[in-house]
């Protein structure tokens, strides 16, 4: 396996970053998770404007065209052999030393893998997961935007942390209003009377790739999706409900704090948008030629 470090591919072991950069020493960075299916890097180009979006965001301006980075992941797939995997994109604020500011930072360091990926077992498409709602709160709008996939994913693990000792695999994340955000790693759809919903990004729900796709799905088929504050009580009464994800694609959701969500399986509106999603990532992105 090689791994694209500043310039150059390095075997798995040697890609090494120094104890100085920004990005091990204060989380100062950022990144991107994209999937591959087929030969097909799905949205790549969405994905490295969200990228150049989070970096503008937190003040770390890219050296790199877009075209450059399009280049880059494309090499890391045929490098590797992925053809469906996984591909993890880093940027940090590079080497600078043991004081916050930025501007020690000469120049932004850029860190390629692609990879394969352990995916959730086949049965968990049909049977689906069980969520707790984690006593964490999402990072507050005014502390972090939610659109900033920033390398500082603490608040994140925490959550984690809490729904991993109750014995679950995921969590339901609230903003600190009350209002359902998302989940510690994945985004969140409902589905009540025939119609999907999803957290506004307003709500600390990060503007997912995959979220994105959905919604466009939906549309292809005819199905109402609609944005709003969501509460519990909105979850927990939902006809069906399902995360998306990079990783975790389209994944129903069966209960949500012992309450059962629909007839304990994925349910039909979730099935035809997972079979439909399917089909779309296989297309809907840049080939690796």
């Amino acid at each position: 396996m090689e791994v694209y470090l500043d310039g150059k591919f390095y075997p798995k072991m040697e890609a090494k970053v120094s104890v100085f950069d920004h990005g091990l020493l204060y989380g100062d960075g950022v990144f991107e998770g994209i999937r591959v299916y087929d030969n097909c890097i799905f949205k790549l180009d969405e994905h490295l404007e969200r990228l150049e979006y989070s970096a503008k965001a937190i003040a770390l301006k890219l050296p790199w065209s877009r075209e450059e980075l399009s280049r880059i992941h494309i090499e890391a797939c045929k490098r590797n052999g992925v053809a469906n995997g996984y591909i993890r994109t880093v940027v940090t604020r590079g080497v600078g030393d043991l004081g916050l500011n930025p501007n020690n930072c000469k120049s932004p360091s850029l860190i390629v893998i692609a990879d394969g990926i352990k995916l959730y077992p086949a049965e968990v498409y049909t049977k689906g997961i069980k969520l707790v709602t984690a006593a964490t709160r999402r990072t507050n709008v005014a502390a972090l935007p939610p659109m900033v996939k920033s390398l500082n994913y603490l608040n994140s693990i925490l959550a984690k942390i809490e729904t991993l000792n109750a014995g679950f695999d995921e969590c339901l994340f609230l903003n600190d209003q009350g209002y359902v955000a998302e989940c510690s790693g994945d985004n969140i759809f409902i589905i009540s009377k025939g119609v999907v919903y999803t957290p506004t990004i307003s709500s600390s729900a990060l503007g997912g790739i995959t979220r994105r796709a959905v919604m466009e799905v939906c549309e292809d088929l005819g199905i109402s999706c609609k944005e709003v504050q969501m509460t519990r009580y909105d979850v927990y009464t939902a006809d069906e409900a399902f995360l998306t994800g990079s990783a975790a694609e389209v994944i129903p959701v069966t209960e949500v704090d012992a309450r059962e969500i629909g007839a304990g399986g994925a349910g039909p509106v979730t099935t035809k948008i997972l079979a439909k999603f399917r089909e779309k990532v296989r297309k809907d992105g840049t080939m690796i030629v």
